[in-house]
Parts: structure tokens; C-alpha cells; sequence
């Protein structure tokens, strides 16, 4: 690891270890942490133990995988190469498949203006707004459909697919979203247009003054109009604006990276993304 770096991964650390602490229990397995959320959700994943005298070995990765099976969750481990990078070779032993993601972090003095990058509106979620509960579920619908078709190519699916993909939320969830924007920790976006309704949308993810940029996703019928990037932009000038001194995210592709690029972040690792290898029949 780069020493120069050494601190900002420590924080990154930190931040990966508290986020899902709130809404899940833990369990250890050697050298990894299984968060196991309570009640409903998006299922967490596995990740390395903070602390840990050894790296994750192939046996702590078996019996995670095998306590995910047992639970039903996806088999799914997430990790930062730079700070656990013996775990690479270990997870591909193991038969999965590891996305090695671009880990960047936002430099503020290159931030823009959202409004210069998109001539679509971007708006942040009022969670005490009276169409709280419908704008929820079109920033997941619309993050259904946008990652359905992963990358920035341009296609057919549109808002009518959004508009099938939209489900109604669950009480606890939405409370659970509502709670999280009002105390700060959550920041929720939609870009789009009275005609054409939601196009894209984003969240963040903040403890203390370390956050996430996480979701960003736009329809691929509305693809390169800046929206991604407006999202983008838009999210981290709210959480400067909370007293944020760290934002990051981890893009999907190096395609997707560039259109971070834009917007002031800049590479400094990589994220690694594990699941189980497709077999083909």
C-alpha cells in the first residue's frame, strides 16, 4: 500500500465496517465479518474482520459461503485490494468471480456545477415531503432497470419500464429510508424531466465525514444526456454542504470511471466485488 495512503484506506475501512452495523448483526468467520441484516432490505455481504491477525483464508471463505447458502443470502464478498490484497487469489481458488472495480475519491476543488453537466433537473429527496413514498420507489425502479442493463450504452428500456419495475414499499423500509435521510446519514437523488418522469437516480451513504456515492443508474434510454455525472455531482455537493471531508465511490467499468472522471474524482484502488462464476450449460 502507499503510505501516502495509508490513512484515507484506514478511513475507508472504518466506514465499510459501520455502515450495515445498524441494520444487521454480525457474525465472524476467521479472518471475514458476515453482516446478516435484521428484517427486510437489500442483503448485505461479507467482508474482511477489521483487526484480524491473519488474512481471510480459503476455509474462512467456505464457511461464509456456506452460512449465506444456509441463510439464503447471495454468496458475495466485498473487499478494498489494497488494504486485504492476499484475498484475490483466495476468492478465485474458491471458484468466484471478483469484479475489480475503480476506487476513487473526490477531489472538491474539481467538483462542477451539476447544472453546467445536464440540462435535466436533479432534485434531493424530502423525507418529509408529501411525495416522499412514490419518490422512493421510482429511485428504485429506475435503479432496477438502469443496472439490468449495466454500462453507458444507450437502449430501448425506458420509462415505461420503469414504470413496471415500480413496487410498493414496504412501511419498515420506507421508515427505514426516512429515518436514515432525516439524521444525515442517507442523501437520496432523482433526475427528471414532468414529461418523461424519473430518468436517474442516485443515493450516499455517510457516517460521520466519510461517505459513499452508491446506485447511480440511468435509463438506458436517457443515457448519455449528462445525467449520470449530474447525479453524481449533484450528491456530492450536498454532502460537502453536511461537512463531509471524504467522498468515494466505486465505479462499475472503466467506462463508467470516465464519467466520474468529470465530475473531480480520481482513482486511488481498486474495490473487489466477489460472487459465484456463472456456469454456462
Amino acid at each position: 500500500m502507499d503510505p501516502l495512503y495509508k490513512d484515507l484506506f484506514d478511513r475507508l475501512e472504518r466506514f465499510y465496517d459501520a455502515v450495515p452495523r445498524d441494520a444487521a448483526r454480525v457474525e465472524e468467520y476467521g479472518g471475514l465479518v458476515l453482516f446478516v441484516r435484521d428484517g427486510g432490505g437489500f442483503p448485505f455481504y461479507a467482508r474482511p474482520r477489521p483487526g484480524a491477525d491473519e488474512p481471510p483464508s480459503l476455509a474462512d471463505v467456505s464457511a461464509v459461503r456456506e452460512r449465506q447458502r444456509e441463510l439464503g443470502l447471495p454468496e458475495a464478498l466485498e473487499w478494498v485490494h489494497e488494504t486485504t490484497p492476499d484475498l484475490l487469489p483466495v476468492a478465485r481458488s474458491a471458484g468466484l468471480s471478483v469484479l475489480e472495480a475503480p476506487l476513487m475519491v473526490l477531489d472538491p476543488a474539481e467538483l462542477p456545477n451539476p447544472a453546467g453537466l445536464s440540462d435535466v433537473p436533479v432534485r434531493v429527496l424530502d423525507a418529509d415531503g408529501p411525495d416522499f413514498a412514490a419518490d422512493v420507489a421510482a429511485r428504485r425502479a429506475v435503479a432496477a432497470v438502469a443496472f439490468a442493463a449495466p454500462g453507458t450504452a444507450p437502449g430501448d428500456l425506458g420509462p415505461e419500464h420503469r414504470d413496471a419495475a415500480m413496487m410498493e414499499l414496504e412501511v419498515a423500509a420506507l421508515d427505514e429510508e426516512r429515518v436514515r435521510i432525516a439524521d444525515g446519514r442517507r442523501i437520496s437523488v432523482l433526475a427528471g424531466t414532468p414529461a418523461e418522469g424519473a430518468l436517474a437516480s442516485g443515493i450516499a451513504m455517510r457516517v460521520g465525514d466519510v461517505a459513499e456515492i452508491a446506485g447511480v443508474g440511468t435509463l438506458p434510454a436517457a443515457r448519455r444526456r449528462g445525467l449520470g455525472a449530474a447525479v453524481t455531482a449533484t450528491l456530492a455537493r450536498e454532502l460537502l454542504a453536511a461537512g463531509t471531508d471524504l467522498v468515494f465511490l466505486s465505479a462499475g467499468s472503466e467506462d463508467i470511471a470516465r464519467v466520474y472522471l468529470r465530475v473531480g474524482f480520481r482513482r486511488i484502488g481498486t474495490a473487489c466485488i466477489a460472487e459465484p462464476a456463472l456456469v454456462l450449460p
